[in-house]
């Protein structure tokens, strides 16, 4: 285990924080655990670095302005329609 050793001061001073009662059994069962996590962050730092992805490259064309339909063939087959636009239900 590391120098940075969890003990039951720590547990109880964490629980105090998060306004816990803790028995005494567990804070022992918490001491133990916490060290335990404690043990498998140590563990992460012993990975390796990798390289670096490539920058993101945007790979979408370029948009271009082509013939649509016009206002009037966009509504033609809309349920309803109002002042030009279409009509849906009421939302709330």
């Amino acid at each position: 285990m590391s120098e940075t050793s969890v003990d039951s001061e720590a547990v109880e001073h964490v629980a105090e924080l998060a306004r816990v009662d803790l028995e005494d059994d567990e804070v022992d069962a918490f001491t133990a655990q916490f060290a335990e996590i404690l043990e498998y962050f140590e563990a992460l730092d012993e990975v390796p670095e990798v390289e670096a992805e490539a920058d993101l490259v945007n790979v979408m064309r370029a948009d271009e302005v082509e013939e649509s339909l016009d206002q009037d063939e966009a509504l033609d087959n809309a349920a309803e329609t109002e002042d030009g636009f279409f009509k849906g239900p009421r939302v709330s």
